[in-house]
């Protein structure tokens, strides 16, 4: 093929119809949101989680949609589990167009009061098991000669989250991860890596995470549907970039990481301490590290903000941070 006619063909739109599209993480959430908006496209997919029966669910709704699709119970922090589910996408249609790595875990809790176990499982999860899902399908892409991996890391990828340390490195790490892949496929034009930066979304992760607070967790307002979400993890599968940042806090907090990581780290920090100690009490929990959650919870989580006074005054809220800092910034103390 020449340059001009792979030029133009990156620059068309990929029909989704009739395209295999494998989706890890599946059962729930942006996974369970990204299955059924692939669906609508016509796609053909390929669901994998840990939970057999909420993944048949999902699958079933799929199917109602008029496409074919089949469901793989796979533990993606099993590198031979994941090999298993791209060869068995193969098996099911022929090729893999597109792979969303959507797994993510979280363990909330100081550092050193959080079990090592718990941290080296989120590690496992956010991290090795993105690397394992690569590692199982980029073999295929470059047999191929294309295909869109989509790597789902959020705004903990910019910015640290005090009170979940190993989720912060776990997602620092993967957008390194996904650079490092960009840079060793710059010579294979129609493979492509993409990262999505989405703020706080409205899924069950939160309520299925491990807690060490013993504080009830919640997500501060505005969250985002995590159909939004979905809706723009196609639209990356159909004309790919390297990311796509969503909602307007996530923008907010890479400003303000750029400007003074310092302040932002401790700023969160205060925020944390503040609200655990008014917080609901609730038990300590490993959650779903170890194991599915007893209840899969569907897509949303219901954190959804109960009014839209509530998302403007979090979004005047995280303006007048933004200025406090630039402030800082402006010192001569400053980092």
């Amino acid at each position: 093929m020449s340059r001009d006619a792979r030029v133009r063909s990156r620059a068309k739109t990929l029909d989704l119809e009739g395209a295999v599209v494998v989706i890890t993480g599946a059962s729930s959430g942006i996974g369970e949101a990204a299955a059924e908006a692939f669906a609508r496209e016509g796609a053909r997919l390929v669901l994998a989680a840990r939970d057999p029966a909420a993944l048949d669910a999902v699958a079933a709704r799929c199917r109602a949609l008029g496409v074919d699709a089949v469901a793989v119970e796979t533990d993606v922090t099993d590198a031979q589990a994941v090999r298993a589910l791209a060869e068995q996408a193969v098996a099911f249609g022929g090729r893999i167009d597109v792979w969303f790595s959507n797994v993510g875990v979280g363990a909330v809790g100081l550092f050193h009061e959080t079990p090592m176990t718990a941290h080296e499982q989120v590690i496992r999860a956010n991290l090795i098991g993105h690397m394992n899902d690569a590692h199982a399908v980029l073999p295929i892409f470059l047999r191929q000669g294309r295909g869109v991996f989509i790597n789902m890391i959020s705004l903990g990828g910019f910015a640290a989250a005090p009170w979940a340390a190993a989720y912060s490195a776990s997602k620092f790490g993967l957008r390194g991860f996904s650079e490092a892949l960009r840079g060793e496929l710059t010579a294979h034009r129609d493979i492509h890596v993409c990262d999505v930066y989405p703020a706080f979304v409205d899924t069950p992760g939160l309520r299925h995470g491990a807690n060490y607070t013993g504080g009830q967790v919640s997500a501060p307002p505005p969250v985002l549907d995590p159909r939004r979400v979905a809706r723009a993890v196609v639209r990356l599968a159909q004309r790919p970039r390297p990311g796509v940042t969503i909602g307007a806090p996530a923008f907010a907090v890479q400003a303000a990481h750029a400007l003074a990581p310092k302040t932002l780290a401790a700023g969160m920090d205060v925020f944390m301490r503040a609200y655990f100690r008014r917080a609901r009490r609730a038990p300590r929990s490993d959650g779903n590290l170890f194991g599915p959650p007893a209840d899969p919870g569907g897509v949303e989580g219901g954190f959804k903000p109960v009014n839209v006074k509530a998302a403007l005054v979090a979004g005047a809220g995280a303006l007048l941070v933004g200025g406090l800092i630039l402030g800082m910034r402006r010192r001569p103390a400053s980092e």
